[in-house]
């Protein structure tokens, strides 16, 4: 049996389909229920538990693979499955697993219950390739989608306060990057986030409130990139502070982004963090 705080693995077995390169995956989980002393509602409790169960079900998948998830309940036959249709690990956000897990728990209270859940999983590894990705002519949102040195950021409000934690909890080596960069349980240090600077954030935010996180996360140097060449700088903290934070703001869909690896995203082989300059 595999163990959590939130749920227990009864059994699992996997099956491996070559020719379609395709791995099926099945667990038997029986949910925790919610600690009596926190006094969390069952139903924040049923979706945490779904959401650390979905992060354990594809640890072995990679961001590109193709994931399709399907869940039913044991006890009760009669019960709907859940479906999650195939799409990207990586585009398995906290969104989607939530507003699917929200409708059901509306509508189906037995998934509510401390029945034997069934979760099929089948994921198929895409092919990936090697090289450098060229930049020209395509728009930002692609090349966020395409390059490993760029984050695409998948949460649809908020997306300036998304982009700041996530690239933070890359730089401190916070547990939970990946779930972040995946959309999952960044929720709350968000919202703290968000609360902390007393910022409201509308269209995406600009300048203005650029400005207000700067000067909150001092200890970082925001920099904010309009385009993947080394001159399209829209915002520079210019702060003194050797740790910088590299976004990449899509101005056709009002969305930012982050950049992990400025030589990466921008094609360069060096690129100068006093100059921002790149060749």
């Amino acid at each position: 049996k595999t163990m959590s705080q939130l749920f227990t693995v009864e059994d699992e077995s996997n099956r491996e389909y070559r020719r379609f390169n395709t791995v099926g995956t099945q667990l038997t989980v029986r949910l925790a229920p919610p600690p009596e002393e926190d006094g969390i509602d069952p139903v924040t409790h049923f979706l945490n538990s779904m959401t650390e169960l979905f992060e354990y079900s594809l640890r072995n998948s990679n961001d590109s693979d193709m994931v399709g998830i399907s869940i039913h309940n044991e006890v009760n036959q009669n019960d709907k499955p859940i479906g999650i249709s195939f799409r990207r690990k990586d585009q398995l956000s906290g969104d989607v697993v939530w507003s699917v897990l929200e409708k059901v728990t509306l509508s189906n209270a037995h998934f509510n219950a401390l029945d034997r859940l069934v979760i099929n999983i089948h994921s198929v590894r895409m092919p990936v390739g090697f090289g450098r990705v060229t930049t020209k002519g395509r728009q930002i949102s692609v090349m966020a989608h395409l390059k490993r040195s760029i984050i695409e950021v998948k949460a649809s409000e908020n997306c300036l306060a998304h982009a700041l934690v996530i690239a933070i909890a890359r730089i401190k080596n916070d547990p939970n990057y990946k779930s972040y960069r995946r959309g999952m349980k960044i929720f709350p240090a968000v919202n703290a986030l968000i609360r902390e600077t007393g910022i409201e954030l509308r269209d995406c935010g600009g300048i203005p409130e650029l400005t207000k996180f700067q000067e909150h996360l001092s200890q970082y140097r925001i920099v904010v990139y309009s385009g993947l060449q080394c001159e399209n700088i829209m915002f520079d903290g210019q702060v003194n502070a050797s740790t910088r934070i590299n976004l990449l703001y899509d101005d056709v869909n009002r969305h930012n982004h982050v950049i992990t690896n400025l030589t990466g995203a921008m094609a360069q082989r060096y690129v100068c963090n006093g100059c921002n300059k790149g060749c």
